[in-house]
């Protein structure tokens, strides 16, 4: 019994969220993430999900909820050295220069840091690019408007990619539901960035976490603690209506370093 023991096999290491997602998300080219804004722990596991997508020179693309405005310094970023100098030009329009009550939890030294993990993987020679997809900030107070505009260029973007590469796009976690849910109130039941896009292999993902905060703008914007939940693994839906493919849930969120706040 001892020798039998001795021989029986390890448990198998639980699986990291990265790891899900990619397992759950299978051969889908646009994965959406939809996420708390403002935490340290998100940016972090996109460019985890980048760097194992882009291995084996796998083409991928990373949209983030920027305004198409900042593409350009994106761009430019990207074939910098990453050195003090280019950071600082990124980060000089006045999308990077939101403060106080206005301050959405987009703006973080932790978002510039995913962007920089990109530029790295870039210099490495993965075939990997980042670009924003949003309206102006200030353009429409219309949410099911900004959604469709978010959606036709996420759809332009799509369309533009090398064959076969995958779009990962990060985004705030209504813009990610496929549909709203039933339960939802009446400003809640309009169509969402998502629902425009489920034509294109779209597998869109709920980041939840089981405790710790996020960075949200109820008046004033403010850090607000999380629902604190047991351990769970990741929960995989088929539903018809169902708002989100898949719900996954990190050990825990913090609000990251805030720009300028």
């Amino acid at each position: 019994m001892a020798m039998g023991a001795a021989n029986a096999a390890a448990p198998a290491p639980a699986e990291d969220t990265a790891a899900q997602i990619m397992r759950h998300a299978g051969n889908g080219r646009m994965i959406v993430l939809g996420e708390y804004h403002g935490t340290a722990e998100t940016p972090q596991l996109v460019a985890d999900l980048v760097e194992r997508y882009s291995r084996d020179n796998a083409s991928v693309r990373l949209a983030l909820e920027l305004p198409m405005s900042e593409n350009v310094a994106l761009a430019r970023y990207l074939r910098s050295n990453g050195d003090l100098d280019a950071r600082q030009a990124l980060r000089r329009s006045p999308f990077w220069f939101v403060q106080d009550d206005q301050h959405d939890g987009r703006r973080s030294r932790d978002m510039l840091d995913l962007i920089e993990a990109i530029r790295s993987l870039r210099a490495q020679g993965r075939d990997v690019g980042v670009a924003g997809y949003d309206v102006e900030t200030g353009s429409s107070t219309d949410n099911e408007v900004r959604d469709a505009a978010m959606a036709t260029h996420l759809r332009q973007q799509f369309n533009a990619l090398p064959h076969g590469a995958r779009m990962l796009v990060l985004t705030g976690n209504v813009h990610a539901m496929r549909a709203p849910p039933a339960d939802a109130p009446p400003e809640m039941q309009q169509r969402t960035m998502a629902s425009y896009l489920l034509d294109l292999s779209l597998y869109s993902v709920r980041l939840e976490a089981l405790r710790g905060h996020f960075w949200a703008c109820l008046q004033p914007c403010r850090a607000l603690p999380l629902i604190e939940r047991a351990p769970r693994v990741a929960e995989a839906s088929s539903g018809e209506n169902r708002p989100y493919d898949l719900w996954v849930f990190l050990p825990e969120l913090s609000v990251g370093t805030l720009t300028d706040l």
